[in-house]
């Protein structure tokens, strides 16, 4: 991949807002992350020049935390909470439910681009288990008899209906 210099210099700006910062890392790395959508090592290369970070410690945060991803995700990303009150009442069937549907593996992308599913560790929304979000919409008590309604009524809006 190769980075326009137009890119290059979003990101240049993006450093510059945190120089006075103790630790930048975290705040440049999200807001790359809003802006792109992913941080591929082009990316955490221009980073490592700007704020004077190895490439190598850079890598390691985008790798560690999950709401970084080096990889471009779907217009539409699909969290299925697999903590612990999620997974007893089933959120790990609603996760295999979304992979079959969709035929991709968690931490992936459908062909089609519109859709990435990630197993979450908790969202917060215990009392509501099993629960999902979609771009930060949460959908509370969710079954595996309604994932293909949800992956349709998403398919829809993707395709402009």
């Amino acid at each position: 991949m190769f980075l326009r210099k137009e890119a290059v210099d979003q990101i240049k700006e993006i450093c510059r807002r945190y120089v006075n910062e103790p630790s930048p890392l975290m705040l440049v790395l999200s807001d790359i992350q809003k802006e792109y959508g992913y941080i591929p090592l082009e990316v955490q290369e221009v980073v490592s020049k700007e704020l004077n970070i190895p490439v190598s410690d850079i890598y390691g945060v985008v790798t560690f935390y999950s709401f970084f991803s080096l990889k471009p995700k779907g217009r539409y990303v699909i969290g299925v909470c697999i903590g612990t009150a999620c997974y007893v009442k089933g959120g790990q069937n609603v996760l295999d439910k979304f992979a079959e549907l969709l035929d991709i593996k968690p931490g992936q992308t459908s062909k089609d681009g519109l859709f990435t599913i990630d197993g979450l560790r908790c969202i917060g929304a215990c009392g509501i288990a099993p629960a999902i979000s979609i771009n930060g919409k949460v959908y509370p008590k969710v079954k595996t008899a309604d994932v293909e309604n949800i992956i349709n009524e998403y398919r829809k809006k993707g395709m402009g209906a």
